[in-house]
């Protein structure tokens, strides 16, 4: 089969790799659709141990079941399907309870198993559910990053936030606002670098756009808010800039939430957490449930992925991956088709 390799650090290749074959709880999915993440144009780019090559990246996928394990009896050859990122162990305290996204024994795919920048993939059934013909597969496999937008607000909700500031116009930021759009409402700030993010933003419904190098970020949220900060800010960047920047803009009594992951060690100020009382919530993947909740929102055209998401054969996936690593322009999101 062709695939998208990873083969050492700083390498990538279009390749002829040996196809799988399923375990007894798995079925081989010919992928219709993956979509090049964030984590993965990072691990990349920084050569991090977090994506160890040799390996085929590629988390978020939708795709037709080719051939099913012996185990396996609630899947069918045919059945059209989306996978979550996550495969849990099933049997850890963080499953029992639910959590299976925070799974102690947890893999990813394109990181501890091969993933979907290829034409087929072998997937445990128990990650996959039913993708509607009536969605398109470029929209099918952005189910799980829609996902992860649904956790945050799924994690937040209880708050009842009137008005949020997103920090990043990138593909996990326009997930979030318009999941935020479809399940909370209220003002939305989102904050960016690029004038064609903003742009987008806009017209995906965000209440304002603000480029962060031409207006003071903070002066303007103070405007919007008397001078309070928003109830809720979610940082999609991940930078330690952003994270300062995210507790700083948010109200007393509000909540934070760290989605991205651009850097890791950060300085803060503890007290501006303590004495203002602010919850900081870290938010990563998404549940099952959180994957079909993404499919319906999209399947209802709540969600729009078609004005900003660029398609590319596989065969191009070297130059697509390479030209998101830059990001210029309108240059956001790039699915690539098998």
């Amino acid at each position: 089969m062709k695939a998208l390799n990873y083969p050492t650090w700083e390498t990538l290749e279009i390749s002829d790799q040996t196809p799988p074959k399923p375990a007894a709880d798995e079925v081989i999915v010919r992928v219709s659709a993956c979509g090049i993440c964030g984590s993965e144009l990072e691990t990349f780019k920084n050569r991090s141990t977090r994506r160890r090559p040799p390996l085929i990246m590629g988390h978020e996928f939708c795709g037709i079941i080719e051939e099913t394990g012996a185990n396996v009896h609630d899947r069918k050859v045919g059945e059209s399907v989306v996978s979550n990122s996550v495969v849990p162990c099933g049997g850890c305290k963080c499953c029992a309870r639910g959590d299976t996204h925070l799974c102690t024994s947890r893999q990813i795919f394109g990181m501890h198993r091969q993933g979907a920048f290829a034409e087929y993939v072998n997937v445990p059934a128990a990650c996959l559910i039913h993708w509607p013909w009536e969605l398109s597969a470029e929209s099918a496999c952005l189910a799980e990053p829609l996902a992860n937008g649904i956790h945050v607000v799924n994690s937040v909700k209880h708050i009842k936030p009137e008005t949020v500031v997103i920090l990043g116009a990138g593909p996990i930021g326009l997930m979030c606002q318009q999941a935020i759009q479809a399940m909370i409402g209220g003002m939305i700030i989102i904050v960016d670098l690029i004038d064609e993010r903003l742009e987008m933003a806009g017209r995906l419904g965000a209440t304002h756009a603000v480029h962060a190098s031409r207006e003071d970020v903070t002066g303007f949220v103070a405007d919007m808010t008397d001078g309070e900060g928003v109830d809720l800010v979610i940082d999609s960047a991940g930078s330690q800039m952003t994270k300062k920047q995210s507790l700083a803009i948010c109200r007393p009594g509000g909540a934070v939430v760290w989605i991205g992951l651009h850097e890791n060690a950060v300085q803060l100020d503890s007290y501006d957490i303590t004495l203002a009382e602010k919850t900081v919530f870290g938010s990563y993947a998404a549940k099952l449930s959180e994957l079909r909740a993404a499919v319906k929102l999209l399947s209802s055209g709540l969600v729009n992925t078609k004005d900003w998401v660029q398609s590319f054969p596989l065969g191009n996936g070297v130059d697509a991956f390479r030209r998101m690593l830059h990001a210029k322009g309108n240059d956001i999101k790039a699915v690539l088709i098998p």
